[in-house]
């Protein structure tokens, strides 16, 4: 709860708390991860969503489930892929980090992104959007405040490094939604239910 009360302190205890990769993925990340994967679930085979006078539309269950654990298994790989890419990074600026450190910040900086999951329960896209956009911006916050702190660095190197940090994390989530339509173009898309 510091993320939000107290950002830079929290920073601090996270940076302090030495806590491995490893423990990081087990007891946080394979956690909270799973909120946007079951709300999904629940959301998409039970609640549904409309599209104009069409009705009510849903996902059959083996599809939400198919959809959920994928989109479990990507948050978890993403968070650990981010984690070595800012590993990777922190050699570029001279500052270089154990992985388990790199992971935790990669882990943390997502936590407003696990946590909105939740409203995946009531599948509207424009609260979707309207509710998420704020959550994107503090996220993208917790990135450029977090990464001075964790990566003990001074705040104009901190930018840039954040700066790269958000790129990367850019380009990854394209290449994720890329890799979506691939598969849906070969038949591995969602399948509805009336």
């Amino acid at each position: 709860m510091g993320l939000f009360s107290n950002p830079k302190k929290e920073w601090q205890s996270i940076r302090d708390s030495q806590c491995s990769a490893a423990a990081c993925m087990l007891r946080y990340v394979a956690i909270v991860a799973s909120i946007p994967a079951v709300s999904g679930y629940i959301g998409t085979t039970r609640v549904g969503w409309e599209i104009g006078a069409a009705g009510t539309h849903y996902l059959s269950r083996e599809s939400a489930g198919m959809i959920a654990i994928l989109t479990y298994l990507a948050m978890v790989t993403g968070v650990f892929g981010m984690g070595y890419m800012i590993r990777w990074m922190s050699q570029t600026y001279g500052e270089e980090m154990p992985l388990g450190r790199c992971v935790v910040l990669a882990a943390y900086v997502a936590t407003p992104l696990f946590l909105i999951g939740v409203m995946m329960l009531y599948p509207i896209l424009w609260l979707n959007m309207l509710l998420g956009l704020p959550v994107v911006a503090y996220t993208v916050y917790l990135l450029y405040v977090g990464i001075p702190i964790m990566m003990e660095v001074n705040p104009e190197k901190g930018f840039l490094f954040a700066s790269s940090v958000l790129s990367v994390g850019l380009v990854a989530m394209v290449a994720i939604l890329a890799a979506t339509v691939i598969l849906w173009g070969f038949g591995f898309g969602p399948i509805f239910v009336s």
